[in-house]
């Protein structure tokens, strides 16, 4: 697991969208990761975590993750990326596999390479053709601005 303590630190990765790059470690096809927030940490292809992880910024999983996922940003699951757990978090980008409920306030991206056991709810949903998706989903629609009193 690399953590980065600013865009481009990672010594021999190239970045994408805040996201390092290597030669072993494919990318979605959207590299998208809303929220302008900075890359936290990233669980390479090969590493096993399990527990709970919460984070403020952009997370990107390839690797094996058991347990619960917390976030007030981003979590980008890549290709080889494989979650087993409760995912909270504003928004959500998928190229792997994800067993367990997904609950994403802002908004949720199934890219083809995605396969989804679990509920969903999100604010929008996106599912590219050829992403598999098992489960229930919710709309919760965008969180409503607070009006002025």
């Amino acid at each position: 697991m690399a953590f980065l303590r600013a865009r481009g630190e990672e010594s021999g990765d190239s970045m994408v969208s805040g996201i390092p790059q290597s030669p072993t470690t494919p990318m979605p096809t959207t590299t998208t990761t809303g929220g302008g927030g900075n890359l936290s940490a990233f669980i390479d292809q090969g590493s096993e975590f399990e527990g709970k992880l919460s984070f403020k910024d952009t997370v990107r999983i390839d690797g094996c993750f058991r347990g619960e996922i917390s976030s007030q940003n981003t979590l980008v699951v890549g290709e080889t990326g494989e979650i087993m757990a409760t995912v909270r978090s504003c928004s959500v980008f998928v190229s792997g596999t994800v067993t367990g409920n997904i609950f994403a306030s802002q908004r949720l991206v199934l890219h083809k390479t995605a396969r989804v056991e679990g509920d969903i709810e999100a604010g929008s949903i996106a599912i590219e053709e050829g992403a598999v998706l098992n489960g229930k989903i919710t709309m919760s629609g965008m969180p409503k601005k607070a009006q002025p009193s």
